[in-house]
């Protein structure tokens, strides 16, 4: 791949191709520079279509992508060529060549696939898709028991940056299995400056509530969007900014 981009590092089986763009390589002007591949965050279209132009370069040949109008929620829809970009957070596919992307910026994308090289899928995960079910919805609509699957964790906002709320913290505590308590309370470190304000850890609970897939399934994570800025968009760094995609499909 001629344009920066990552890779899971995960066991997937050789007919899977996955990857995270990074922010470099592309078209667009600052403050989306420059491999902005979003376009409904006010970025020039000409320069969406020439990023995402670079994207299909990244893939098979006639492989395509399949887009979703993100709304952090928690429905998962399967990738198909509807006339219309679904409103969902998820997407699934048994199709050779259908890439199934998301778009983020701090939120985190989760990719999957089966052991047998049948099914993909990828997720976009902020903390309402997380506390709302959406990793849980993608595992339960790719039709595979979950320790016959592999979850990548991408690029997200890192624990030491992504402050929240208090509520936000008592909805996952509210939500959280009895078994999970200790382990929910332990994503949420106290702000030092902030009184009633938590870091969360995204990346701890999407573990937890992937954990049913077996923790030597759930690979990635460690990344941090906010204060890789030379590698990452950021929302909460910068406000108006672009988006990464992350991809995965069956070839």
């Amino acid at each position: 791949m001629n344009s920066p981009c990552i890779k899971p590092d995960w066991p997937a089986p050789a007919n899977v191709v996955a990857f995270t763009t990074l922010r470099g390589g592309g078209h667009s002007a600052a403050p989306y520079a420059s491999l902005n591949l979003a376009d409904h965050v006010a970025d020039d279209p000409a320069a969406v279509r020439a990023n995402r132009a670079v994207l299909c370069n990244l893939l098979p040949p006639a492989a395509s992508v399949h887009w979703l109008t993100q709304v952090h929620g928690a429905e998962v829809v399967q990738a198909a060529g509807a006339a219309a970009i679904p409103r969902a957070d998820a997407h699934w596919s048994r199709g050779v060549g259908q890439a199934c992307a998301v778009l983020t910026a701090d939120c985190l994308p989760v990719l999957f696939c089966s052991l047998d090289g049948e099914v993909v899928a990828a997720a976009h995960a902020g903390w309402r898709g997380l506390l709302d079910g959406v990793l849980e919805n993608t595992v339960a609509a790719m039709g595979v028991a979950p320790d016959q699957l592999l979850a990548w964790l991408g690029p997200a906002i890192g624990p030491d940056c992504f402050e929240v709320g208090a509520e936000v913290r008592a909805a996952f505590m509210a939500a959280s299995r009895p078994v999970h308590l200790a382990l929910t309370d332990a994503c949420f470190a106290p702000s030092p400056v902030k009184p009633g304000h938590y870091h969360a850890d995204l990346y701890a609970l999407a573990r937890l509530r992937l954990d049913h897939l077996g923790p030597d399934r759930i690979f990635g994570g460690g990344f941090c969007t906010f204060t890789e800025a030379d590698r990452f968009f950021s929302y909460r760094r910068d406000g108006r900014t672009g988006r990464m995609a992350s991809l995965i499909l069956l070839t």
